[in-house]
């Protein structure tokens, strides 16, 4: 038989066509769009793959808890609600955290917590109280929850309505109270003489308080003559042996009602300015013992050349008719107080209180005096243990001691948590000896160790406080939450793991308040991951030693509060990070707020030390404040002296919003060039838009003075596009892109395929003009590949071309209902089917970076807007 024609052809030639067709062949495979996939994310809310968690690595908290609770009768179950939108629960005494959030909803829930109450009668059955106004329940111990009520805003919109307390009555889990106000904002509800009753925020509603007695089906206004537009309620307290008896402790005084908040009486008898800060109860139901505790706001008030003050704390036995005081010798000598910054932070304080010059008004130190205390809670198995706490930081508070507390009923008072360099030195030891008082420092921290116990800094804030049915105690100091078992006698971190003891190294237990920034995964050492953080630093994942879990990830910090000592300082914000081509041990930051705001730093040894070696932004704001966002800092790999980055003018990701150029003394907004190896920088805006905002730069792998750049937008009216630099980001042109697309969020360019994937989109945008864009030959054409209004992020793994993942953050408000489901969104087969991965995410709504492993295929990393860090296996 005469064999086929093409056989005919010699071998090689039948070789290369063969070749030529499986390449064709794999080029030209069919490729679907999974349309019914994506016409479910617009209509109806998708389940994430159960398969696919997210393990929030840490590092623990790193920030500032907002609240704490613990759960009333299961002491191994408790919460907190830290500031940066998240929050979340342990049912192991702290072991681990997890989100309490609803990872498949749209990030929206559960944000700044004001309050969660559980029941007495039923311990699975409980409320939470967020900002906007939102009530949820839980039915399940606070393992989920659901959304049971909104309190609707009047008068003048706003996007918040906030709340302060609930109360849950004790005998009726229909019954629940919440106040109105917002008496917990401890950075802008400061007292003086001017605001004795606090300030109003427009966020929150005032002047009552409101009752349901169907487990929030319905609900009616009480309290509305007592200050009907500016009652602003503390706490709301239910008496377990009479229901109709309902206390609470507001800016205008301690009220009572006998008749289940129908009516109020104003009830001070006792309290020398009935201006309570906190109150608590204690209760035996065994002895029928019921007692309210108070503590007063510090009330100053000139005497001569001094203050004389008066509040304190105070006990009620009848309900709140009467209290007596058990201050006892809770004041101290401030003339015994020889620490300048005590000494100038009491001026501080006072210069506030009277809205003058304390030093020249009152230049001598008062024989007797106490701190503004804004917290108190009891034991509820020994009312004669009391604790009390300040926030020197955020309120308007001083003196040396973060806690105090009396184990005598009141008697007498000693500071119960030391921290830093006044009490590390053995300042004024002789007046603290001779008043019975232990000197020695008493908390462990985490990674913030060192910066806390040898800073000069000793104004710390604490903003909750809290104890638990077995008496351990929880409140926070600076940006960790500490806790004691023994009675305030010492208190330990509980944010995260140490490897082994003294590493350094840390494994987060899953609460997480961290501003997550770019991740640089590909370091030059393979098991170098480089992480940035707001306000803490950088970081890169560690060994873990002899840690017996071998499935977590440890991290430390290589820069940032590790290296505050004697008044100097690391870099804390950090928001892009680069490592020289040829050098692993040399690493390049720049910081947007904070220490080193706005320089280029570097160390040459791996992180060990650092020095700046640019000044590229200044501004006449605070140093504390935000200068410049800055992304994509980049080294050319052929000739290192070439570096770039780009500062965003309209940030969509970061927290906050971009500063305005009038703030900034030297340094604009665009694209950044150096050609010497980072000592200068000029802005090489040659060609891009007037205004533009260039969110993301991506150097081309094949050829390094080929440089794209990405131009996002806010609104509309911002001039956006896809340009390219065909000579080093001297000039630009721009690219031709499909006409729908508005808001260039970043480009992805597969290294071995070339291919190229837009991010697409902006916060106000039509369905139409977002999502994921794909051209396979350079940007000459694109199709759309992942379809959705808006998207930050789309990366391919390195290992595995068919491994795709894409970042859908979440529209304002008017748009969600064009894209119902935020988050990560995994493709393992090229895009031809697609699943949501959220499982484990407390911020699904904006996650600020993901990324497939460059090493292990079987691996996704994050980085979330406020909660840390995050490992996935798939």
């Amino acid at each position: 038989m005469e064999r086929p024609y093409f056989f005919r052809w010699p071998p090689v030639i039948l070789f290369l066509v063969a070749m030529a067709s499986m390449a064709w062949m794999g080029k030209k495979k069919a490729f679907k769009i999974d349309k019914a996939f994506f016409n479910s994310l617009t209509k109806d809310r998708v389940t994430s793959d159960p398969s696919v968690e997210w393990v929030n690595f840490g590092p623990g908290m790193s920030g500032y808890n907002e609240e704490f609770w613990c759960h009333p009768t299961d002491p191994d179950v408790m919460f907190m609600g830290p500031d940066m939108h998240v929050a979340y629960g342990s049912w192991d005494d702290g072991k681990s955290w997890h989100s309490i959030k609803d990872y498949d909803g749209d990030g929206q829930c559960l944000e700044r917590v004001h309050d969660i109450a559980f029941s007495r009668k039923n311990p699975d059955f409980g409320v939470a109280l967020e900002r906007r106004g939102k009530i949820f329940t839980t039915h399940d111990r606070g393992r989920s929850w659901e959304l049971k009520h909104t309190i609707k805003r009047e008068g003048k919109k706003h996007a918040f309505n906030a709340h302060t307390k609930i109360a849950i009555d004790p005998n009726d889990d229909n019954t629940w109270y919440i106040g109105a106000g917002d008496f917990w904002n401890v950075k802008r509800n400061h007292r003086s003489l001017k605001f004795i009753h606090g300030k109003m925020d427009p966020r929150a509603s005032y002047g009552y308080v409101l009752k349901t007695k169907d487990g929030g089906k319905s609900w009616k206004k009480l309290a509305t003559d007592i200050a009907p537009d500016s009652l602003d309620v503390a706490r709301i307290l239910v008496n377990p042996m009479n229901s109709q008896e309902v206390v609470m402790a507001t800016n205008y005084g301690f009220f009572r009602s006998t008749d289940g908040g129908k009516k109020w009486q104003k009830s001070g008898k006792g309290l020398p300015n009935n201006l309570p800060r906190d109150l608590t109860a204690y209760y035996d139901e065994a002895k029928g013992i019921y007692e309210l505790y108070l503590v007063e706001q510090a009330v100053y008030q000139a005497a001569g050349k001094s203050v004389k003050t008066s509040g304190g704390v105070y006990k009620s036995r009848n309900g709140g008719k009467s209290w007596e005081n058990i201050t006892g010798d809770l004041g101290v000598d401030f003339n015994q107080i020889t620490s300048s910054f005590h000494r100038g932070n009491y001026h501080r304080v006072m210069s506030y209180w009277f809205g003058e010059n304390s030093k020249k008004l009152y230049p001598e130190f008062p024989e007797n005096t106490y701190p503004i205390f804004n917290r108190i809670v009891v034991n509820p198995i020994n009312n004669q243990e009391i604790y009390l706490v300040m926030n020197q930081r955020h309120d308007k508070s001083f003196g040396p001691g973060d806690a105090w507390k009396t184990t005598d009923g009141g008697k007498s008072w000693k500071i119960c948590a030391r921290v830093g360099e006044y009490w590390r030195k053995g300042k004024d030891k002789a007046y603290w000896e001779a008043k019975g008082f232990d000197t020695h420092t008493n908390v462990k921290f985490a990674h913030l160790e060192r910066s806390l116990q040898e800073e000069n800094e000793i104004r710390n804030g604490n903003r909750m406080l809290a104890i638990n049915a077995r008496g351990e105690v929880f409140m926070g100091i600076n940006q960790q939450t500490i806790r004691s078992n023994d009675g305030g006698k010492s208190w330990e971190q509980v944010d995260d793991f140490e490897t082994e003891a003294g590493s350094n190294k840390w494994v987060g237990r899953g609460a997480s308040n961290l501003p997550g920034r770019f991740m640089l995964l590909e370091s030059g050492k393979k098991d170098r991951y480089l992480l940035c953080s707001g306000e803490h630093g950088l970081w890169q994942t560690a060994d873990l030693g002899n840690y017996p879990d071998k499935e977590a990830v440890a991290v430390e910090q290589i820069e940032g509060q590790v290296h505050d000592h004697s008044g100097n300082h690391g870099a804390h914000s950090v928001s892009t990070v680069a490592v020289h081509p040829h050098n692993p041990d040399i690493i390049y930051i720049i910081g947007w707020r904070q220490e080193h705001r706005g320089k280029l730093r570097r160390s040459m040894d791996g992180g060990k030390s650092w020095e700046n070696i640019a000044t590229i932004f200044e501004g006449n704001n605070g140093s504390w404040q935000a200068i410049a966002f800055q992304a994509s800092l980049m080294i050319d790999p052929d000739n290192p002296d070439n570096m770039y980055f780009c500062t965003i003018r309209k940030a969509i990701s970061e927290v906050g919003t971009s500063a305005k150029e009038s703030v900034m003394t030297k340094g604009g907004y665009g694209v950044y060039r150096s050609t010497d190896g980072g000592y200068n920088w000029a802005l090489s805006n040659s060609g891009l838009p007037a205004k533009g905002s260039v969110r993301r730069m991506v150097m081309d792998p094949k050829d390094s003075k080929k440089i794209f750049a990405c131009l996002n937008k806010r609104t509309a009216k911002d001039p956006d596009g896809l340009y390219v630099s065909i000579d080093g980001a001297k000039s630009w042109k721009a690219m031709a892109i499909p006409s729908e697309i508005q808001g260039v969020n970043n480009l992805f360019i597969d290294r071995h395929s070339g291919e190229m994937y837009l991010s697409a989109g902006f916060r106000d945008g039509s369905y139409e003009s977002g999502g994921v864009w794909k051209s396979d030959n350079n940007g000459k054409s694109w199709k759309k590949f992942f379809y959705a209004p808006y998207v930050w992020q789309c990366e391919v793994s390195p290992v595995n071309p068919d491994i795709i993942v894409v970042n859908v953050p979440l529209q304002v408000p008017g748009k969600r209902d064009q894209f119902k489901n935020p988050g990560i969104y995994l493709t393992k087969d090229g895009g031809q089917h697609w699943a949501r991965i959220n499982k484990g995410l407390g911020q699904p709504d904006k996650m600020s970076d993901v990324k497939p492993d460059p090493y292990d295929e079987h691996l996704l990393w994050a980085a979330a807007w406020g909660s840390g860090w995050f490992r996935a296996k798939i």
